[in-house]
């Protein structure tokens, strides 16, 4: 144990730990901007320097180990002075038209400004040039750029792809695309972590909510809206309200309330999902008329990464497509014809945790309509939209989704979770094969839990062994791609999600800065799944009826027009 006193008071913190994670011991709370634990611990914005006695430079709290005996000051008028002084010079370069930027009231620097009590910046303002493809998914504005090199050891260390750079030194730093390229040719997933790690405005999701108010706005217009599992789980995190309030069935209520025509549960999707990438395993596994291991496809980033970077295994993805692109495709043919309305007339809206949902819907080749989605909106998005449009959430009484692509069940639910989609294909293929269900929790060994990353079970059924595989997270991914590609890993089948803890943390979530949230928002899946008086996706009956009025069978001629697709000739 390492003894020391930081502000007056005694601390006794283990060896090895820093002066930021010592003082927050004792209740002292020392600011800081680039800081995020376990990411990007690397002292550039110099805002929590502290004074060591008898040192003459002030040190970053946030990667100084503590020593025995010394003496910190955090907030001398020495350390106050250059903290206010490092958050002015890094404000005369930053584009500060707080008012019309999507992070303000949650930006770490308009926070950290507010707070050094700064009013003036005494320095010549010089902010640099934005020059980036507005119709791109994930948006970069260089004028909000502070440098902190979030998003690069974000992308580096977390997703693998090492798709920005540093530039520079001193205050001629900038973070730029890797080798002066494109984001797309940089090999970019448009997974949007590197926005949800940005402390400002810097980085983030195309913003389309205009787009959906103009449909909803057009009385020739049909609005048919789908929302996703994971948004439910954190999308009162952007408005501020209680989760208690902010149910399910208020969701529907707010999507209601903005005017939206028709508003559904992406899980009766999900439902559909498993029904279609199940039988397929079962199929790949039982026949053999398809490479193995087979890989879930649900994820356009986890799709995008393997064009880029694995392209000899596009053929073991299913070609089941994603639940977003299965409802569109369903929403305009058999929705449309059951209900009487020109599939012209649809404006397909999904609703997701995700930012690269917004390219998977523009993808040409995915289409089985004129354009199955028409629009993405992320969680952060809706958010805007209601307080734009003054929703009261907390007045709204519970509504149910509409019919009849409204039901879901517990496993279309868990989709939202890293091991979700594994868990709920495994109950599916447990009743396609014994024609009987095991218990609901039988493959819970598959969940994430806290500790994102690879994990492997084998599952026996129908005395058949199945060896699985799950992952969050593209650097996790790249290892277990590694490690089956050569051969020192096999599996039956394998989930992979390109952010940590799957769609619950997602980059189109709810920003809370310095904060992961996806294993909590995860855990809410699981208990809703528990609380569902519906947990397999074969027992969906609205999925019943589709399959008896329209698709006939899972993998049908119809199934595969309408629902699978060839990855491989995606266009990227």
């Amino acid at each position: 144990m390492v003894k020391l006193i930081i502000d007056g008071k005694n601390v006794e913190v283990e060896a090895g730990t820093t002066i930021l994670n010592a003082a927050k011991t004792v209740g002292i709370n020392i600011p800081t901007l680039c800081y995020f634990e376990k990411v990007n611990e690397i002292g550039a914005c110099r805002v929590c320097v502290c004074e060591v006695k008898g040192n003459d430079k002030l040190v970053a709290a946030c990667n100084t180990v503590v020593s025995d005996g010394i003496e910190v000051y955090t907030n001398s008028p020495r350390v106050r002075t250059a903290r206010k002084v490092n958050v002015e010079l890094i404000l005369s370069a930053h584009n500060c038209d707080c008012v019309a930027c999507v992070r303000s009231g949650n930006c770490a620097l308009q926070t950290l400004a507010n707070d050094l009590n700064v009013r003036t910046v005494p320095y010549e303002k010089k902010t640099a040039k934005n020059e980036w493809d507005a119709s791109l998914p994930l948006l970069r504005d260089a004028s909000k750029c502070i440098s902190c090199m979030r998003c690069v050891e974000v992308c580096d260390n977390i997703q693998g792809l090492s798709v920005w750079e540093v530039n520079g030194s001193g205050a001629h730093t900038k973070v730029t695309v890797r080798d002066g390229l494109g984001i797309s040719e940089a090999g970019c997933a448009f997974c949007g972590q590197c926005i949800t790690h940005c402390p400002t405005g810097a980085l983030t999701a195309r913003d389309d909510t205009d787009r959906v108010f103009d449909a909803i706005d057009d009385s020739e217009t049909v609005t048919v809206m789908q929302i996703a599992p994971a948004v439910r789980a954190a999308w009162a995190d952007s408005l501020g309200i209680d989760g208690a309030i902010a149910t399910e069935k208020r969701m529907v209520a707010a999507a209601k309330a903005l005017g939206v025509d028709y508003v559904f549960d992406t899980n009766f999707a999900a439902d559909l999902t498993i029904m279609e990438e199940a039988s397929e395993l079962i199929e790949r596994i039982t026949k053999g008329n398809a490479p193995m291991p087979m890989f879930t496809s649900c994820c356009p980033g986890w799709v995008r990464f393997m064009r880029y970077n694995y392209p000899e295994f596009a053929d073991n993805l299913s070609s089941a497509k994603s639940p977003q692109q299965m409802f569109g495709a369903v929403a305009k043919t058999y929705f449309a014809e059951k209900m009487g309305i020109d599939p012209a007339k649809i404006c397909s809206i999904s609703v997701m945790p995700c930012s690269s949902k917004k390219y998977e819907c523009d993808v040409a080749e995915l289409n089985a309509t004129n354009k199955d989605v028409d629009i993405v909106l992320t969680t952060r998005e809706f958010a805007r939209m209601l307080k734009a449009n003054h929703v009261n959430v907390a007045s709204l009484e519970e509504t149910e989704f509409d019919s009849p692509l409204g039901t879901g069940s517990g496993a279309g639910v868990i989709f939202g979770a890293t091991g979700g989609v594994m868990e709920a294909a495994l109950r599916t293929a447990h009743y396609m094969l014994t024609g009987k269900n095991a218990d609901a929790d039988s493959f819970k060994v598959v969940r994430g839990g806290e500790n994102f990353g690879i994990r492997s079970a084998e599952v026996t059924v129908n005395g058949t062994t199945l060896k699985a595989a799950v992952v969050s997270g593209l650097a996790n991914t790249a290892a277990l791609m590694e490690s089956v590609k050569n051969g020192k890993a096999q599996y039956d089948f394998i989930e992979v999600m390109a952010c940590p803890g799957g769609c619950a943390g997602g980059g189109g979530q709810p920003i809370t800065d310095g904060a992961e949230l996806a294993a909590c928002r995860g855990e809410k899946l699981y208990e809703l799944d528990s609380a569902n008086a519906l947990r397999f996706s074969h027992e969906n009956p609205d999925v019943q009826t589709l399959y008896r009025e329209y698709l006939e069978k899972p993998l049908s001629h119809k199934a595969h027009e309408l629902l699978h697709t060839e990855q491989k000739n995606w266009t990227l």
